[in-house]
């Protein structure tokens, strides 16, 4: 069995998720973790007994053997650790989105290509059972053709450093944040989007709050609503299938995903909601699992970096709706009409 050492870049939130993940898994071992907190990084190395950096550089250097890159930052940071870890000849596993606008993704796409690494971004939804089972019901025809869905992300307004998300300009808010996750998935569920109309508060006067109410029509006719919102105290997520012959449902809140969620601003940067699961290896694990799996095999992953861009496609087509009030064309041809900068 090969073992693969992985450099995790960013001790936050999402690093904890990929650290723990890696430091128990049999064909990984978590090599170290970089952070520019180097308080951060050490607390975590030492939860996960491993080793702490300030810089990359540092970690390169210093460390044996790296066979892979699992970036965990903000998402402005994303391309210029891609290109390190390119350069190093190392695998990426980027988490979502990819980049802030669509030329950035692009190009970071094709550099991982020209360096011939392999690039894996962290569109964990497809791996959750609740959503993987409504699509194998979906598939199996067993509500008939599926006219109408419904679903809704929410919680509190996330912290993170520097608290980023605030600032639209880097994090895009929730549209591209957080239901891009929904995109993604029914994109997954349903082939490509044609059209996009949009509605946000997040321009009010409120502080801290955002809500978005998303309609996507798919070019086999299926229309729907996605529905995000950071204005809620506890995180849910509910969809609904509506078909010729029946109804698909779930809500989390009902069932047995719970989910972790910091209500206040710690000094690590804490705050941001993170669905959890009762099974043994939760959907996170069986993400970067497979992701692993796919580096050793060469096989091809459940979601490809091309399905991050499109994923991002239909974020940034819903924030040109939200600025200009008007339905966004998705043409292919012409993807500026799906890029806001």
């Amino acid at each position: 069995m090969t073992v693969l050492h992985v450099l995790l870049i960013g001790a936050g939130t999402m690093g904890n998720v990929h650290g723990e993940a890696f430091a128990t898994m049999e064909n990984a071992v978590l090599a170290g973790i970089v952070d520019k907190n180097l308080d951060k990084a050490k607390n975590l190395a030492g939860k996960l007994q491993t080793k702490a950096f300030q810089t990359f550089e540092e970690a390169i250097k210093t460390l044996n053997k790296v066979d892979v890159v699992s970036i965990c930052l903000p998402t402005p940071f994303h391309k210029p650790f891609l290109k390190k870890a390119a350069d190093q000849g190392l695998d990426v596993i980027c988490e979502k989105p990819l980049a802030r606008n669509l030329d950035d993704a692009r190009e970071m796409i094709e550099y991982c290509k020209k360096k011939d690494v392999k690039l894996f971004v962290g569109h964990v939804v497809r791996f959750f059972p609740e959503y993987v089972r409504a699509k194998k019901i979906i598939e199996e025809g067993t509500i008939g053709n599926t006219a109408v869905v419904r679903t809704f992300r929410g919680g509190g307004f996330p912290f993170g450093s520097d608290d980023w998300y605030a600032d639209y300009e880097k994090s895009g808010g929730l549209v591209l944040d957080m239901i891009i996750h929904d995109f993604d998935f029914l994109r997954w569920c349903f082939g490509e989007v044609e059209r996009v109309y949009a509605k946000s508060i997040k321009d009010g006067n409120l502080k801290r709050i955002d809500y978005s109410l998303v309609t996507l029509r798919f070019r086999n006719g299926v229309i729907a609503h996605v529905e995000g919102s950071w204005a809620h105290q506890t995180f849910t997520t509910r969809f609904e299938f509506a078909g010729q012959s029946g109804i698909i449902e779930h809500d989390s809140s009902k069932s047995v995903p719970v989910v972790f969620e910091g209500r206040k601003k710690s000094a690590s940067g804490g705050g941001v909601a993170v669905p959890e699961s009762p099974l043994k290896n939760n959907p996170y694990f069986v993400e970067l699992d497979h992701f692993i799996h796919c580096i050793e095999t060469g096989n091809d992953p459940v979601v490809t970096a091309e399905d991050a861009y499109k994923a991002m496609e239909i974020a940034l087509s819903a924030l040109q709706s939200i600025e200009t009030g008007r339905e966004v064309v998705i043409n292919e041809n012409q993807k500026e009409e799906a890029q806001i900068r």
